[in-house]
């Protein structure tokens, strides 16, 4: 991405072998266990430790309490979720600043399988049922005190500008076509006239997509990073309908979540996609598998089912 934001920490692999040893020696392997960089986002980096463990570190201030929310929800819902049979990263250590490091950081499991985003959309229909599970589970009453998120979780209003803003992007640079454009513009303004979320927040996930889901081919496997996590209407998590799913898969998920949702809500959902389809299109030139995530939730969104 041409605007991601520069690392405020230089983190390497001795930073992080310090922090693992004054804060995790009692983990197994943690002093001798061998340590490879695995990613690197606009927030966080992810340190792969041996076979079992990964370490997860803010890389800028201004996700350093992605992590803290990290800590508070999953002691909270992370059980919750497993129960289901879908694995998160529930922390192993909860650690804090130190050895020249700033901020809070976390050890946890490693979750063994692929990413969702390498797996093709035809072969995701095998997760509608857990996935429909997992969310069930997670998507109960959030204390009056949850993680504040700005932006995910909120009526839709609140980002009708910047959404009406990336579409003039998008259109201006051809990046999508008329008809699509007009796709995109067509959900989000059924979104805004369906009726707003009424009811007491519900925990929610707040950045769930391919990206964010592990899978062994057809199987779902975890469900991984919930920096952005937060209490508010579970219509932003349900945008996975379109984000994830083909025709079938979204049949599939829609028919597991019951009568759980109403239409309203999953009217909410579709725009809700449409807004973050928009977010990868303007965003990913150089990051190819989430341009291609956001072109392919489009051609779903323009199915309008």
């Amino acid at each position: 991405m041409p605007d991601k934001p520069a690392a405020e920490v230089a983190i390497d692999e001795a930073l992080v072998r310090r922090l693992v040893v004054s804060q995790a020696a009692a983990l197994a392997g943690a002093e001798t266990s061998p340590l490879t960089r695995v990613a690197a986002g606009w927030d966080c980096e992810v340190w792969r430790l041996g076979a079992q463990w990964a370490v997860r570190l803010p890389r800028r201030a201004l996700a350093a309490p992605l992590i803290s929310h990290e800590h508070r929800s999953l002691a909270v819902v992370g059980t919750l979720i497993e129960a289901t049979g879908v694995r998160v990263p529930i922390p192993a250590v909860r650690g804090t600043a130190d050895a020249g490091y700033p901020w809070a950081w976390s050890i946890v499991p490693w979750i063994a399988g692929h990413r969702g985003i390498d797996v093709p959309r035809g072969e995701r229909s095998g997760w509608a049922e857990k996935l429909a599970a997992a969310l069930t589970a997670l998507h109960t009453a959030a204390p009056a005190d949850h993680p504040v998120n700005p932006v995910r979780g909120r009526p839709l209003a609140t980002r009708a500008a910047v959404f009406a803003e990336r579409l003039e992007t998008l259109s201006a640079l051809r990046t999508v076509t008329a008809p699509q454009a007009r796709a995109l513009a067509d959900a989000w303004r059924e979104g805004i006239a369906a009726p707003a979320w009424n009811r007491p927040a519900v925990w929610i996930h707040g950045d769930l997509h391919p990206g964010n889901l592990v899978a062994d081919r057809s199987r779902l496997v975890g469900i991984i990073d919930f920096g952005d996590v937060t209490g508010g209407d579970p219509a932003y998590d349900l945008a996975v309908a379109w984000l994830a799913f083909d025709r079938e898969g979204r049949d599939r998920f829609l028919e597991a979540t019951g009568d759980r949702y109403d239409r309203s809500t999953w009217t909410r959902a579709r725009a809700w996609a449409a807004a973050v389809a928009a977010v990868f299109l303007v965003h990913s030139d150089d990051e190819p598998d989430y341009e291609a995530l956001g072109r392919s939730a489009l051609d779903e969104i323009a199915s309008g089912t």
